[in-house]
């Protein structure tokens, strides 16, 4: 990452970023779109300091800076209308660019440390009805004239509803982990290399060997068990598309994709009985705070149904 043309700093500041994109890109092994997203945040950063300051800003003058400063520049993003995700990126590669300094001898970066990130808005997941959902798993539904890839693509989806697993996870079982049978279950590794069990219902086993029964060929024991039309392993883009095609089929909001399935799958366990533990350990949650979110889920089904239905509430109230 070399310096960003446009950038207004000193001579000795440029020096530093472009040290830094080294450093982010070859120690730190970042990925091609942080590097320019941190890189454009700084831009942003020096751009304002220039004006703040009056001078481009040198290594001295953002060694200088004081938090009051810091809080300047996110008001002035905020007043352009940034918003807190974009707010919390940038001051992510803010701090990035001064802990580099600070490791050279050249800053002291806790005037940055102690300014807190803008507070994310919370948005609950979009889960699908669950008519709505088996519909979706459904071979008959699928809009493929091949029948194989028909059965393919409700396999995949079927294993999103009924087993709470994330397309990746899906795509990743090995030939000879195939569930087949009702007494199924697979070893599924998620985020974080976190191992967990997860049960298989025969509809879904029942799925995957219909998916088997009629695909044209299949890998080794070890290849992966979801092969492409070209005999390669299935990308989460064809299944991705092939969701988007069903969202305009069945009349579905763009939130209807396949990792809504996984949603659908806890908050409808979830509805029915479900323990949230339990619920937890099968969609492989480090916390048990990232699962409490389906409560929210549930909470505003139940307060949907209660003001549609309750005779005192505003909907039914006689006039």
């Amino acid at each position: 990452m070399s310096a960003p043309p446009l950038v207004i700093a000193a001579r000795d500041t440029l020096d530093q970023i472009e040290a830094w994109g080294e450093h982010l890109r070859g120690e730190k092994r970042l990925s091609p779109k942080t590097l320019e997203a941190y890189s454009r945040d700084l831009e942003q950063f020096l751009s304002f300091l220039t004006g703040h300051i009056g001078n481009p800003p040198t290594v001295a003058d953002i060694a200088a800076l004081r938090t009051a400063d810091l809080r300047g520049f996110m008001a002035t993003r905020r007043s352009a209308g940034a918003g807190a995700r974009t707010l919390a990126r940038g001051l992510a590669g803010i701090r990035s660019f001064i802990g580099f300094l600070e490791r050279e001898g050249l800053a002291n970066g806790a005037a940055f440390r102690a300014m807190r990130a803008p507070r994310q808005p919370k948005t609950l997941p979009r889960p699908i009805a669950a008519p709505v959902a088996l519909r979706v798993v459904e071979a008959d539904e699928q809009l493929d004239e091949e029948p194989w890839v028909a059965a393919r693509n409700a396999a995949v989806l079927a294993l999103c509803y009924g087993s709470g697993l994330r397309i990746s996870e899906a795509l990743g079982i090995r030939r000879a982990e195939a569930p087949l049978d009702a007494t199924a279950t697979l070893r599924v590794t998620g985020k974080g290399g976190k191992t967990r069990l997860v049960p298989v219902l025969p509809v879904v086993a029942e799925a995957v060997s219909e998916y088997l029964r009629l695909a044209p060929s299949q890998s080794k024991p070890d290849g992966p068990l979801f092969l492409g039309v070209r005999g390669g392993p299935l990308k989460a883009r064809i299944i991705q598309l092939a969701m988007a095609r069903l969202r305009g089929a069945l009349g579905l909001p763009d939130s209807a994709t396949p990792h809504a399935l996984r949603h659908s799958f806890a908050t409808h366990l979830l509805a029915n009985g479900g323990d949230l533990r339990a619920i937890q350990e099968l969609l492989g949650h480090a916390s048990l705070s990232t699962t409490q979110v389906y409560t929210a889920v549930d909470m505003e089904r139940l307060l949907s149904a209660f003001e549609s239905a309750h005779p005192r509430s505003d909907g039914n109230r006689a006039d």
